[in-house]
């Protein structure tokens, strides 16, 4: 498969990132049901073969329904020692282990014992419950729960802000003009 050009552009940005974990976060923004916005923030978790983005989320979420009914987002990862922001635009589709057992065992196993040990406790964005359990690590032989669910963005649009320019550059590229680069006023 051939990169688009934004690709070797962010991989060396997070190159200048260091071995931060701050690097891997970024914030997703989705539409709620009453039609007004949500973001969050998220952990990068790669790409595929098809150079789709990676994300994991609990199905118990907000997030779930909100992708379900509107999978369109937009994508903000800031890269802080690089000094660029990359927005990605496209549709997200969300796979859960009943619609492949495989895929998403293979993407738990690759969480550290403390990062699938949030996928046990309470459901989120509910009241907190003191005598509710927490567990620190969950070890890789447990399988993932039904509401372990692996994100796959297919990017339709990606813009590149990178300050370190002056004038500050700003660059897009989109899918339908085969990710041919186009400079913008910043």
């Amino acid at each position: 498969m051939t990169l688009p050009p934004w690709r070797p552009l962010l991989r060396s940005a997070l190159q200048r990132e260091g071995r931060s974990p701050a690097a891997r976060w970024l914030q997703l923004a989705t539409v709620a049901a009453d039609g007004t916005p949500r973001v969050r923030t998220l952990v990068f978790r790669g790409w595929d073969g098809h150079g789709r983005m990676l994300l994991y989320t609990d199905g118990r979420s907000g997030k779930t329904a909100e992708l379900t009914r509107q999978p369109a987002v937009e994508i903000c990862w800031l890269l802080p020692k690089a000094r660029q922001q990359y927005r990605f635009r496209g549709k997200v589709a969300l796979c859960s282990i009943a619609q492949d057992a495989d895929h998403c065992s293979n993407h738990w196993k690759q969480l550290s014992p403390g990062g699938r040990a949030l996928w046990a406790w309470p459901q989120p964005g509910q009241p907190f419950q003191a005598s509710a359990e927490y567990p620190a690590e969950i070890d890789e032989a447990t399988p993932p729960p039904e509401h372990f669910l692996v994100l796959t963005l297919t990017v339709e649009r990606v813009e590149l802000l990178d300050l370190s320019h002056h004038p500050h550059r700003r660059l897009t590229w989109s899918l339908a003009q085969l990710w041919t680069e186009q400079r913008l006023n910043p």
